[in-house]
């Protein structure tokens, strides 16, 4: 009873501040002039403010302290106290940079080596501070300790990584923020079941910020972007929790159903949608002889969209099934399933996708289908003009 009340506390508290905060940051970017402004790229056709991120930032501050005095409700977690204090100090220097730095780009546009120095630099200091590290995959691919200079480059590379895939599929209203809900749920739920409330409360405001967000991004009247300083925030806190996930110790992983040797085939399955557009994106950019870096309409939001007229609600809410869909699928075949069979069929399903988009691309079937729904809402137009 006492953790329930813990819990929701925690909740309330990060939504109803987000939701306190994004409209006071609204009022403020519309009063300054501050604001995206629209381009070849843009789905939005007026400038829209776009520092909601400011508000996943000061919650997250403020709920470090709430998290950590856990234990004045009586709560017993089953990390170290020493634990969750490093975990705290390790990721407040990160996350500052990258909130400093994507609030600037956000504002006067930013060189992208320079935000990719900016992720490194982050990236390090929390894995040079932080107390766990990657240094077992408990026979993943047939490998099991890993050397400690390896684990941390493996870490810095995880979170740089992340950070990126999430900036990247922040294209369309709702898509980071609903995606982003369904990765921190399942990664929460993963340290519910082992106990460890730290991270799980970690993971349960984020819900909260996110949910409150969304209310925002979603509306036609009172619209905000969470801009790189929102994407970049959010980005690094997924990426802390891929780490922490992966490098969960023997005893946590006695307590979890699927397989240690599974462990980072999950983490994959988790982090499907923003990874997958991003390997793909990157990759038809360099064939195509662009800058991988440079913004286009290539990404896979960008192309159900345009393929389906379909709305950005829509394609954020088929994007977030598929995510969930896929978790499911890869968790529950991580409880008995062989390391090579599991990876062999997620590497099925990683070329099923990439078939599907190219299929969307290359066959008319898909161009005939917009042009039908097109001419299905023209004449729906035409016929209530008739009947008003």
């Amino acid at each position: 009873m006492i953790f329930l009340i813990y819990t929701a506390i925690l909740f309330v508290f990060s939504y109803l501040t987000c939701d306190y905060l994004i409209p006071k940051i609204r009022t403020l970017m519309i009063s300054k002039k501050i604001a995206a402004q629209p381009d070849h790229r843009s789905s939005h056709d007026v400038p829209t403010p776009n520092l909601g991120g400011i508000a996943f930032y000061v919650v997250l501050m403020i709920s470090f302290y709430l998290i950590a005095s856990a234990k004045f409700f009586g709560i017993d977690n089953a990390n170290p106290v020493y634990e969750a204090s490093n975990l705290i100090v390790a990721l407040i220097p990160g996350l500052t940079i990258l909130f400093i730095v994507g609030l600037k780009d956000d504002i006067i546009a930013l060189a992208p080596i320079s935000k990719l120095l900016a992720q490194i630099i982050s990236a390090a200091l929390f894995v040079f501070h932080y107390s766990k590290s990657i240094n077992n995959l408990y026979g993943f691919m047939g490998i099991e300790d890993i050397n400690p200079i390896l684990a941390g480059a493996i870490a810095v590379f995880i979170l740089v990584a992340v950070i990126n895939a999430l900036n990247l599929i922040d294209g369309i209203d709702g898509l980071a923020a609903t995606v982003s809900i369904i990765m921190f749920s399942t990664f929460g739920f993963a340290f519910f079941t082992i106990s460890h409330t730290f991270l799980f409360s970690i993971c349960l405001v984020m819900v909260g910020v996110l949910l409150a967000y969304l209310r925002y991004n979603l509306s036609s009247t009172q619209k905000i972007f969470m801009g790189d300083t929102g994407s970049m925030v959010l980005g690094f806190m997924l990426g802390v929790m891929a780490i922490s996930f992966l490098s969960l110790d023997p005893t946590d992983l006695a307590k979890m159903p699927i397989r240690a040797e599974n462990l980072p085939i999950v983490t994959g399955a988790i982090l499907i949608i923003p990874f997958f557009d991003t390997v793909r994106v990157f990759i038809v950019r360099i064939s195509k002889k662009k800058n991988p870096f440079k913004p286009d309409r290539s990404h896979i939001h960008h192309i159900i969209i345009d393929k389906f007229s379909i709305s950005h609600r829509r394609a954020s809410f088929v994007l977030g099934v598929s995510n969930f869909l896929v978790i499911i699928l890869i968790s529950l075949l991580a409880v008995s399933s062989n390391n090579w069979i599991l990876l062999t069929l997620f590497i099925c399903l990683l070329l099923l996708f990439t078939l599907f988009f190219f299929l969307i691309n290359k066959t008319g079937w898909f161009v005939k289908i917009k042009r039908r729904n097109s001419k299905q809402q023209k004449m729906n137009a035409r016929s209530s003009k008739i009947s008003s």
